[in-house]
């Protein structure tokens, strides 16, 4: 149940965006884009180091440092080698020649992203799932509906399908839960979140202008740390 309310608000959120969308002068828009961007970097930023720090003893120490690294360099290896991100962009252009919508594939990608990455869509589903507890699922919806309103109003209608990789993916984690829930130790949870956090950093520079990284290429980094923890 959590998993369609989040996807739902996911959805409701990216329609108003999208109704305001058309209100927003295309200055203002520019201004939005930039500003969104920097909001998105630095939450990936915040979500990356607070996947690696930990205080003990009132230090701060860091961790996974080369697993980042590591995870990094053979996801994105792999996702060029699949050539993930121009396969999504033919994707997103099929889609805007068959609807008539203009640049899908900035505002699919970058909201699909952003909803499905870090601990609390793991947790929250696993909750869900195993005890029936939504609540932070609940939680959540909440804040993926206003994301979905302001990113819709700057990215446009990419955003409104990003609900549903939140169905599918989501869905999964939830009626796996009981297959994943001992598989899946807080430290590998944090070391998912911290990679997936670190693409979300791209996002938002990509959003700036900083940068043109191709971050659909990034995406098989997520699977390093799960493969590192089989082994380990």
């Amino acid at each position: 149940m959590g998993t369609i309310v989040n996807a739902v608000a996911a959805a409701a959120g990216g329609f108003l965006g999208l109704l305001l969308k058309k209100f927003v002068k295309e200055e203002y828009k520019n201004a939005l884009d930039h500003v969104l961007g920097l909001s998105v970097a630095i939450l990936g930023l915040f979500g990356a180091l607070s996947s690696m720090g930990s205080v003990t003893d009132g230090k701060i120490e860091t961790s996974g440092t080369m697993l980042l690294i590591i995870s990094l360099a053979i996801g994105t290896f792999i996702g060029t080698f699949l050539h993930l991100n121009d396969k999504l962009d033919r994707f997103g252009n099929l889609i805007e020649k068959k609807i008539k919508i203009s640049s899908f594939s900035q505002g699919f990608v970058t909201a699909t992203l952003l909803y499905c990455v870090g601990a609390m869509t793991i947790i929250g589903c696993i909750n869900d799932g195993l005890h029936g507890d939504p609540t932070i699922l609940y939680t959540k919806a909440m804040l993926d509906g206003i994301s979905a309103i302001i990113m819709a109003s700057t990215l446009g209608a990419g955003v409104i399908f990003a609900a549903f990789p939140v169905l599918l993916y989501q869905g999964f984690l939830t009626l796996a839960a009981g297959w994943l829930a001992p598989l899946l130790s807080d430290a590998l949870i944090a070391d998912i979140s911290m990679v997936g956090y670190a693409i979300v950093i791209f996002i938002g520079t990509n959003m700036m202008g900083l940068t043109k990284a191709k971050t659909a290429d990034m995406l098989p980094s997520i699977l390093i740390p799960v493969i590192y923890s089989i082994f380990q």
